[in-house]
């Protein structure tokens, strides 16, 4: 079937080139540039290359720094334009992960969406003046705004330079893409990755980069399983209900399968919206498990997307959050880049 999709994916990559040779040389196509710093980060690969932890990882070390606004499209949402998260924001207003960010970090920055990102970016700065920086999420193919530090992800299990562009492969354009990047991170590499290794990616990946181009390796981890609402109390038990609707769920059930006893895994589709009846079936799988002491264990991303129907339900419901780390404690390394760059 690759064989017949070659076609598709030459005349794909050609109509992908020929977009970028306009946005290079400004022509046809407008590209907005700001005078405060915008930081992307985004990949070249469809889906799951870990985006949303490394957004995490930059709030938590520049949010005592500067004023901070995150702008996403809100992929998923049912609703268009510019909007401003607040109380009344849901997963289906503006999105599963900028609703992991507003839930998370809305007391020290602010989080909004927008399609179109450069109006969006004017109205950021025009309704919040003072702020310092904004942080947009997925957007290395937006090139209708030019960020002033671009930071490519390039997942350790489908790298770049072993990818095609789609149909035939999961690129969004060509590998030469790699080039706007002015930091590449390889993302959800093993815990063990040796420095050799690294080198040897590092070498593959090199000739897809401009000079100089940083190269960094994190990995995930997850953390302590937490209750979704306060109603429950006491900790996730052992036996447990997988439920997850993201890109590659295939990480997080093997580490639930190291770590509990996984009954069943229910999997949607990536930013998937949750209604009445998916979660009465959720229920129904987790009252069939023949345990008496079991819980339903979801991914962080999920999580957000089922506050509506818990209410006062004492359901033993968790999410497991996840957060990224540094190989070779090069994290200082990559901070202080940043910081400077700021």
């Amino acid at each position: 079937m690759r064989f017949f999709l070659f076609p598709f994916t030459w005349l794909y990559g050609f109509i992908t080139d020929c977009r970028n040779f306009c946005y290079d040389n400004h022509l046809f196509f407008k590209v907005s540039q700001f005078e405060k710093p915008v930081i992307n980060i985004g990949n070249l690969t469809v889906g799951g290359t870990g985006k949303t932890p490394h957004v995490e990882y930059l709030i938590k070390l520049l949010k005592h720094r500067f004023a901070i606004v995150i702008l996403s499209r809100g992929y998923g949402r049912k609703t268009k334009g510019f909007i401003v998260a607040d109380e009344l924001a849901t997963a289906e207003t503006i999105g599963d992960e900028p609703m992991q960010f507003y839930h998370k970090f809305h007391q020290v920055l602010k989080v909004t969406v927008g399609e179109k990102r450069a109006k969006a970016l004017t109205n950021i700065f025009r309704i919040f003046p003072k702020t310092d920086l904004v942080v947009l999420d997925d957007a290395f193919q937006h090139r209708a705004v030019k960020p002033s530090l671009n930071i490519l992800l390039m997942d350790y299990n489908r790298p770049i330079y072993e990818d095609y562009v789609f149909p035939v492969g999961r690129l969004r354009e060509r590998r030469q893409g790699a080039k706007r990047a002015d930091i590449l991170i390889v993302s959800k590499c093993p815990d063990d990755l040796s420095v050799l290794a690294q080198q040897k990616i590092s070498e593959n990946i090199l000739p897809y980069l401009s000079e100089q181009t940083p190269i960094f390796f994190t990995g995930i981890r997850y953390g302590k399983p937490q209750a979704i609402n306060g109603n429950i109390q006491g900790a996730c038990h052992k036996t447990v209900l997988l439920v997850s609707g993201i890109a590659r769920p295939e990480p997080f059930e093997a580490y639930c399968r190291q770590n509990f006893k996984v009954v069943e895994h229910l999997i949607y589709k990536d930013h998937h919206h949750f209604n009445e009846k998916d979660f009465s079936l959720i229920l129904e799988t987790f009252h069939n498990i023949q345990e008496p002491e079991k819980s339903i264990l979801m991914t962080e991303k999920d999580m957000v997307k089922f506050q509506d129907f818990l209410d006062n339900k004492a359901i033993s419901m968790f999410y497991l959050p996840i957060e990224i780390y540094f190989l070779n404690n090069s994290h200082e390394l990559f901070d202080d880049l940043i910081l400077r760059r700021m």
